[in-house]
C-alpha cells in the first residue's frame, strides 16, 4: 500500500494529512508526507550489538533499511513476531527507516490548528501534539527524536557546526519558529557561535505571524529594521511553516522578508512544497552547518 496515494497536494493550506496507527492498543499519528509506503516486513536480519530499539535490517525496494521496534520505544516491550506487524517506511532528515506498528487505521485530513501542544509537564516526551477526532485522542509522535535518541549522530547537533565562520553578525536580527525545545537550543548555540546575537524565538507559526503583523501595524515598511530574516520549521501546532511562509509572501509589505524553511521534511520529492509557497531557501535539519552560509547569502553579508 502506498501512503501517498490521494494525499493533500497543495502547500500552505493550513491542512495536513495524518496517518493513524496503533501500538499496543494506543492511538498515534504521523504526518503522512513522511511515509513513503506501508508494507509488511518479509525478512528481518538481526544485527549484533545494536540498540534494543532496533529490530534489525531488511530489504525494501532494493534498499537496506533499518527497522525500529516502535513498541519497544514506547512501551519497553519487544514485538515477538515481526512478520505479523505492519511497517511504516519513512523518509525524513535525509534518512530512510521503517517502524514496526500494530496496525494502520487510515489517513485523515485535519487542520494544523486541531493539533494541540502537550502540557508543559509533557514537553520532554515523544509526543509533539495531541489531535482529538470525535472521542479519540491521537498522539502525534516525534519520529525525529526517536531516531536521534537511538542514534544521536543522525540528528541535528552542535557537532555539525565545525567549519562555520565565526564573525561579528550582531547587527542582524533573526526570527526563528520551531516547536521543539531541543532544536531551538541547537539553533541558538549554532547561531551564537557564528556571531548572531539578536535572535527571537517562537514556539509555533501563529506566534511568529502575530508578531510580524503587529510589527507591520506599528512600523509599516520599516518592519524590516526589527527583523531581517525568518527561519521556520514546517511541522508546528496552530500554524505550519508552509502556511506561515505563504501568508508572509502574499502580504504586500511582509513579502520582502526572506524566509528559510528548515525542516526534516526537506527531501527531493517535497522541495516543491516550499517552492510553491515562495520560500527563499530550504534546508534539511541535519545540514545545520550550511545554515549560516545560506543566511549570509540571502542577506548579502
Amino acid at each position: 500500500m502506498k501512503a501517498n496515494d490521494g494525499i493533500l497536494l497543495e502547500s500552505g493550506t493550513g491542512e495536513m494529512e495524518i496517518l493513524k496507527f496503533t501500538v499496543d492498543g494506543r492511538l498515534y499519528a504521523i504526518n503522512v508526507v513522511k511515509v513513503r509506503e506501508i508494507l509488511p516486513i518479509e525478512k528481518l536480519c538481526k544485527i549484533p550489538c545494536c540498540p534494543e530499539a532496533i529490530s534489525g535490517i531488511t530489504l525494501l525496494r532494493g534498499e537496506v533499511v533499518t527497522v525500529i521496534d516502535l513498541r519497544y520505544v514506547l512501551e519497553q516491550r519487544h514485538y515477538e513476531a515481526y512478520e505479523e506487524k505492519t511497517a511504516l517506511y519513512c523518509e525524513f532528515n535525509t534518512l530512510k527507516v521503517a517502524f514496526l506498528v500494530d496496525a494502520v487505521l487510515g489517513i485523515q485530513r485535519i487542520r494544523w490548528d486541531q493539533m494541540q501542544k502537550p502540557d508543559e509537564i509533557l514537553n520532554t516526551s515523544l509526543v509533539i501534539g495531541n489531535i482529538t477526532l470525535d472521542t479519540d485522542i491521537f498522539m502525534m509522535l516525534d519520529f525525529e527524536k526517536i531516531v536521534m535518541d537511538i542514534s544521536p549522530q543522525t540528528g541535528i547537533t552542535t557537532a555539525r557546526i565545525q567549519g562555520i565562520e565565526a564573525k561579528d553578525r550582531s547587527k542582524i536580527e533573526l526570527m526563528l519558529a520551531d516547536d521543539s525545545p531541543m532544536i531551538r537550543q541547537v539553533l541558538k548555540d549554532t547561531l551564537n557561535y557564528a556571531g548572531f546575537t539578536k535572535l527571537r524565538f517562537f514556539d509555533d507559526g501563529k506566534q511568529a505571524l502575530d508578531y510580524l503583523m503587529e510589527l507591520v501595524d506599528r512600523k509599516g515598511e520599516d518592519f524590516i529594521e526589527d527583523v531581517q530574516l525568518l527561519i521556520t520549521d514546517i511541522e508546528m501546532p496552530q500554524l505550519d511553516g508552509h502556511t506561515l511562509t505563504r501568508k508572509i509572501k502574499e502580504h504586500k509589505i511582509l513579502k520582502k522578508l526572506p524566509v528559510i524553511i528548515f525542516s526534516s521534511l526537506i527531501t527531493d520529492s517535497l522541495m516543491h512544497k516550499g517552492d510553491d509557497v515562495g520560500a527563499d531557501a530550504q534546508m534539511s535539519k541535519p545540514q545545520i552547518g550550511r545554515l549560516v552560509l545560506m543566511i549570509d547569502n540571502l542577506l548579502g553579508i
